[in-house]
């Protein structure tokens, strides 16, 4: 199955993560089929903490994949 999830990438206690496309059996920060967005929770202030392609999302969710929880979760709240 393909889910839309978090994969970790950063320096240690800089966590930047981007948003993949990819099957549920790859590990987390494996091989992916494609890479929608990136979510930087500590991005200073002013900066974009987060940025996706909603059209590429639309269409993973319309061929069957699920998104995590925590894309979930990110995807909903308002953008700020």
């Amino acid at each position: 199955m393909v889910v839309i999830r978090l994969a970790r990438g950063g320096a240690k206690k800089r966590p930047f993560f981007n948003i993949v496309a990819t099957d549920s059996r790859n590990r987390r920060d494996g091989r992916f089929i494609e890479r929608v967005g990136y979510y930087n929770p500590v991005a200073p202030e002013g900066t974009s903490s987060l940025s996706f392609n909603a059209e590429r999302l639309a269409y993973w969710q319309s061929v069957g994949a699920q998104l995590s929880p925590t894309v979930a979760r990110l995807v909903k709240q308002p953008a700020a």
